[in-house]
């Protein structure tokens, strides 16, 4: 458990698949969190902890069901605030003698809803209902639902699906909602959170310059005297894992970059030439493309290709730790995102969406054991830690390029003709989008060639070439994203680009897929 000065806040995890964007909007608080599934929550793991509130996440399961996820008794016993989210409503209401049961249409809500207050007004509740609308929209995504609720407690909100939407009893200071104000199509959640760790008295001390402190106390604890290799990519994940970990034990760190066959136009001579321009940390350009190519040959299954990458890497970062002589360690730039589609967080109960190279994909045995510093973090926070050791604008503003690269952009099988179509399209996509500045307004941008050929005509001949796909999308955090609103201009100048600039390409489309029910990469 990590040992830290400030006030804590404990967020039980049931296995909802946005459990970690309560620690977010909780962070954007300046307040301490951790996430602990909902088995590792014992009594004296309470009493060690010692936390000054409790959350209570959403999750899949039935508090119907016998053995579904509860949190131990004692959470109720501890005087601290409780908040119950969704599934945590429910689990609370079950708990403390009210009743919930089992969905029906009538009551069942998933999507954007409107909670409407009652008469009462809670603390929890100050800033909202103040447009002049009279309610708020949330975001809703249960089944089951509260049918009676427990002594003590109050109604201070409904909605169509869920006459209990939020509910609390200010005496103990708990309180439980239906919905879930972590997610953004909750406008208002970010308040809703303010109001309850306001309640709980935390100060809000908690900075992105006390992660970076935490943060090297934990690598030096856990390296000591021994050397550890990066696997760098030149994106922010890595660089800034790099630079935090190089600030942490210095010399001890070596960084590999390996070229794995699959990186767009240029990057790898642009990568290395970036990183040992700005930063004296040793660096072995290791290209393995032929090696990472050869096994990919013949393969189409995206699950088989995440999981071959994610090998080849391993045995890659093995070699080269093998020739360092004290080198016991593999340090990633992992972030939540990877970590919640690959896995549940620290054992927890949330399903399983893809694996991620760099942690489903990796194997059960591997001779170096893992840092990796970011884990718990998202996309914009690790940017901000990147300012806060100091990297270049060039490192944090870059687009994220997944560690599969190219290999997840090419449904289908994989071969050196199809990466060099795709590279050459990604390459013009890119240059049109910094050529109208829209570069920084986009989270990701990137060309996916698509394993299907189709007919066209080209100076009074027929084609038969390749299909591509152009992907924009804005996020904040990883978790959603939705398509970026080109101009039917610029997409159109872009197709004509491409087509005349790219020879086996002849028809271009846009994605406009949101996610979920999307992912961002196609594979």
């Amino acid at each position: 458990m990590t040992q830290t000065s400030h006030d804590r806040l404990l967020i039980i995890d049931f296995g909802s698949q946005v459990t970690q964007l309560i620690a977010r909007r909780l962070r954007e608080l300046n307040v301490y969190c951790e996430i602990h599934p909902y088995q590792n929550v014992t009594d004296t793991f309470l009493t060690e902890f010692a936390p000054k509130a409790i959350i209570f996440s959403g999750g899949p399961d039935s508090v119907m069901r016998d053995g579904s996820p509860r949190p131990p008794k004692a959470a109720y016993d501890l005087g601290v605030p409780i908040l119950g989210i969704c599934y945590g409503q429910q689990v609370m209401m079950h708990d403390l003698g009210g009743k919930v049961e089992a969905g029906e249409h009538a009551t069942a809500e998933f999507g954007r809803a409107y909670v409407t207050p009652t008469d009462d007004r809670a603390d929890l509740l100050t800033g909202w209902f103040m447009d002049g609308s009279g309610r708020e929209q949330v975001w809703m995504s249960h089944g089951d639902h509260v049918s009676e609720i427990a002594p003590g407690f109050q109604v201070y909100g409904t909605s169509p699906g869920a006459p209990f939407a939020i509910t609390a009893d200010p005496a103990r200071k708990f309180y439980a909602v239906q919905f879930h104000p972590e997610v953004h199509h909750t406008p208002n959640g970010k308040t809703l959170y303010e109001n309850f760790v306001r309640e709980a008295g935390f100060s809000g001390d908690w900075t992105m310059g006390a992660y970076r402190e935490e943060a090297i106390r934990k690598i030096r604890e856990q390296v000591g005297d021994k050397k550890v290799i990066c696997g760098l990519s030149g994106g922010v994940d890595s660089s800034v894992a790099a630079v935090l970990i190089h600030e942490a034990i210095g010399d001890q760190l070596t960084c590999v970059f390996v070229d794995h066959g699959l990186l767009r136009m240029n990057e790898a001579d642009e990568v290395v030439s970036m990183f040992r321009d700005n930063y004296n940390i040793p660096l072995i350009h290791a290209d393995e493309s032929d090696l990472f190519l050869g096994e990919l040959d013949g393969q189409s299954d995206p699950e088989t290709k995440r999981k071959i990458i994610g090998k080849l890497f391993i045995d890659v970062f093995q070699k080269y730790a093998n020739q360092i002589e004290g080198a016991e360690f593999l340090a990633q730039g992992t972030l939540y995102p990877d970590v919640i589609e690959s896995v549940s967080f620290s054992g927890g109960p949330s399903v399983t969406i893809k694996s991620h190279h760099n942690v489903g994909g990796l194997p059960e045995k591997m001779g170096l054991k893992l840092v990796e510093p970011l884990r718990e973090l998202f996309k914009d926070e690790v940017r901000a830690l990147g300012r806060e050791l100091g990297l270049p604008t060039s490192f944090i503003g870059r687009h994220p390029f997944p560690g599969p690269g190219l290999a997840i952009r090419c449904p289908g099988e994989i071969t050196r003709e199809k990466l060099e179509i795709l590279r050459k399209a990604d390459a013009v996509y890119i240059d049109q989008i910094r050529k109208h500045g829209l570069y920084d307004e986009i989270w990701q941008a990137f060309v996916a060639i698509l394993p299907v050929r189709t007919v066209g005509v080209m100076g009074d001949s027929r084609t038969y070439d390749y299909a591509c796909a152009l992907r924009a999308v804005n996020s904040v955090d990883g978790m959603t994203a939705d398509y970026y609103p080109f101009s039917h201009e610029f997409l159109g100048e872009t197709a004509t680009r491409i087509i005349n600039e790219v020879k086996g390409i002849n028809r271009v489309t846009y994605d406009v897929t949101s996610k979920p029910p999307g992912t961002i990469e196609w594979e």
